[in-house]
């Protein structure tokens, strides 16, 4: 499947974005889907997963309280409501794909994964 991340952009501290990542190719059931970030000079980081019902979500401590990933099947799209961003949170954005049921913070878990993102939150 060919995954496409959108949303990214500047904002202040405390500011939101939707990041939205769609998909081509083929549907997105029953994949688990999963957001990734990484900032320069940092490891990869897992942010959020969402299972293929929809029914689990799991979230990095880090965003937790903050950021939502939610998804609409007949749009064949996942989303990432990010509220009270913070400096810390600039980072490219993936969005990442898993033909598993359950959700994983493992990235060798995803086979597919999107060209990514920019988010940028000044102070």
């Amino acid at each position: 499947v060919q995954l496409q991340a959108s949303g990214g952009g500047l904002v202040q501290a405390g500011g939101s974005l939707r990041l939205s990542c769609g998909a081509s190719g083929r549907t997105l059931n029953p994949y688990t889907m999963g957001w990734f970030r990484q900032a320069p000079g940092k490891e990869q980081e897992f942010v959020a997963a969402i299972s293929w019902s929809g029914g689990s979500t799991y979230y990095a401590d880090s965003v937790k309280g903050r950021f939502t990933i939610s998804r609409d099947k007949a749009k064949n799209t996942v989303f990432l409501q990010m509220n009270s961003l913070k400096p810390e949170d600039t980072a490219v954005y993936y969005c990442a794909a898993a033909p598993i049921l359950w959700v994983t913070s493992t990235p060798r878990q995803y086979v597919d994964w999107g060209q990514g993102t920019q988010v940028t939150v000044s102070s």
